[in-house]
């Protein structure tokens, strides 16, 4: 329903338009800056953040200035942008038919806009799942998703989407409804992918994590036949709802446009040019600069974004050290930031003595890694009459804060999700607080510890990040983790993931003697690492996880990292 407020919001840009038109150095400098994040978004969307993007923004402001002079009905100049925007995008697609889109440069010299959208907006949850699963579309999907999304929040009309595409209302919500269905499978995978199935596991041994079409028809299959995959613990918002609350990327500080309209020197332009080109031509090369919006109309034409809109303010980054972790025995670090050139790290400390003790002890330095060849001990087997957990069957915890209650006698799954490609450098780690009974640390596995190769294209990457995206690092004396850390708990205990610096989630659910003695005596073969490490000796002195107290602090990232139990 139109408001006032949207009715004089129309009103102010015709007249800005037609200012712009008439020549007015300050109008279009109002218009290139309040169109510039909209247009940011639909190509950032649609090419996912390819090293493209600011090239095809660029033609597009750049046409668009060049031609403001035919456009008739000021009414239309949204329709009008967004049409000329969806033209560059497929003629850039037309121009690398030879070339996939996500190989035309180099890795991590451009950004995925899924990850910006994400970060710049701080989003969370369901939200942040229907921004990833974007990237699981095709390109032609990703098209129409990104004015569908403009649609949904408000900045677009229907009409104006189809005028965008070219094709009709009818045609367009045909299509509309094939992508938004394409989008809840890719949701779906999302999910899987965050989740600790096995069997989805083995499936992706051999994916390189790059999202194609292929894996997402694989993938799709697999989550319709799984049980566990196909099981969702909370109800999943429909996306259209989802995506109304989510704004416009805003435009990176730096990003530059420059509008020399087609590459003409003044001197040419406004030599052969009388009309609607020589008007802005002049206007351009005044020496003024105007600030509008945070964007700088400086001589000569150049836009440059000098500040980012509703920028979000920057996360505090505490990185635990010896100091802050009182009763910490010195041992090597875990990688940092600057590790491996031409291996992964491997923390290479000794395991500190075990005292034998009524109730379990504290490892409270670096594991050596078992060798890769090295079947793990026999696990011993503890009563069980199962746990049952406050997060469900599958919970799954991504933020500061996020915690779950585990109560019973038997077995239970943590499975770590680091995530340095979002955010490298020191871990917090998760705690165990308000610890009724007895909780044991008995063994690890996943087929790999965190610091282990993952890939064969990249030498660097480990399960803790890699040499271009950075390292996610461990508190110094913390225990390397493995992918999957298994605990045996009689009695109760919350644990809370404490995340800062450092990206990284846990998936926590309850499971059986069977599935850990499965888990820790598969082979590295198949993309595993090594066997698993038996940490259960069967008796009370087995250790208990680092980070736990039977006390419920205030802030359970203060728990002692060597707390004793």
């Amino acid at each position: 329903m139109r408001t006032h407020a949207d009715a004089e919001t129309d009103r102010r840009w015709r007249a800005t338009i037609a200012d712009a038109q008439a020549g007015d150095r300050r109008a279009l400098d109002e218009l290139v800056a309040g169109w510039l994040p909209l247009v940011y978004n639909v190509v950032g969307r649609a090419l996912n953040g390819h090293a493209d993007v600011d090239d095809v923004v660029q033609e597009t402001m750049l046409r668009a200035v060049d031609h403001l002079g035919s456009l008739r009905d000021p009414d239309s100049f949204r329709s009008w942008l967004v049409a000329i925007a969806m033209r560059q995008i497929r003629d850039r697609a037309r121009r690398r038919t030879a070339q996939r889109l996500d190989e035309g440069a180099p890795p991590g010299e451009a950004a995925d806009f899924a990850e910006l959208t994400v970060l710049r907006l701080q989003l969370e949850g369901q939200r942040r799942e229907v921004v990833e699963a974007a990237r699981w579309l095709d390109d032609e999907d990703r098209q129409l998703l990104s004015l569908w999304w403009l649609e949904v929040a408000g900045e677009l009309t229907r009409r104006e989407l189809a005028a965008a595409v070219g094709i009709s209302r009818q045609h367009a919500a045909v299509r509309v409804q094939r992508v938004k269905e394409r989008l809840e499978i890719s949701r779906g995978i999302v999910r899987a992918l965050d989740g600790a199935c096995p069997d989805l596991r083995d499936l992706t041994v051999r994916w390189n994590g790059r999202p194609d079409s292929v894996w997402r028809k694989r993938l799709a299959r697999h989550i319709r036949g799984c049980g566990y995959c196909g099981d969702t613990r909370e109800s999943v918002v429909p996306a259209e709802r989802l995506l109304v609350g989510i704004a416009l990327v805003p435009v990176p500080a730096g990003f530059t446009i420059s509008l020399a309209l087609g590459g003409k020197t003044a001197v040419a332009a406004t030599g052969t040019s009388v009309g609607w080109s020589a008007k802005v031509l002049t206007a351009l090369t005044k020496p003024a600069v105007a600030v509008t919006a945070g964007a700088t109309l400086a001589a000569g034409g150049a836009y440059v974004v000098v500040q980012t809109p509703d920028d979000p303010p920057a996360r505090a980054v505490v990185v635990p050290t010896a100091a802050s972790t009182p009763a910490a025995t010195p041992s090597a670090p875990g990688p940092s930031p600057s590790a491996p050139a031409s291996s992964p790290p491997s923390p290479s400390a000794s395991a500190s003595e075990r005292r034998t003790a009524r109730y379990g002890s504290v490892v409270d330095a670096v594991d050596s890694a078992p060798d890769r060849d090295t079947p793990p001990a026999a696990l011993p087997r503890r009563p069980a009459s199962g746990v049952t957990s406050s997060g469900g069957a599958h919970a799954t915890m991504n933020h500061r804060g996020d915690g779950v209650t585990l109560s019973g006698r038997g077995y239970v799954l943590v499975r770590w999700q680091i995530s340095p490609q979002y955010r490298s450098g020191g871990l917090v780690m998760p705690s165990w607080t308000g610890l009724k009974g007895k909780l044991f640390h008995v063994a690890s596995g996943g087929g790999r510890r965190m610091d282990d190769p993952v890939g064969a294209t990249d030498p660097t990457a480990t399960g803790m990040g890699s040499k271009a995206t950075g390292y996610a690092v461990p508190p110094s004396g913390t225990q390397q983790m493995w992918q999957n850390e298994y605990f045996y708990l009689a009695g109760s205990v919350t644990l809370t993931v404490n995340e800062r610096g450092a990206d990284y989630g846990l998936n926590v659910f309850p499971t059986t003697w069977d599935a850990v003695e499965r888990d820790v005596t598969s082979g590295p073969g198949q993309g595993a690492g090594r066997y698993g490490l038996v940490r259960d000796t069967g008796d009370d002195d087995t250790p208990v996880p680092q980070y736990v107290t039977r006390e419920t602090p205030a802030d359970p990232a203060t728990v002692p990292q060597t707390s004793r139990v």
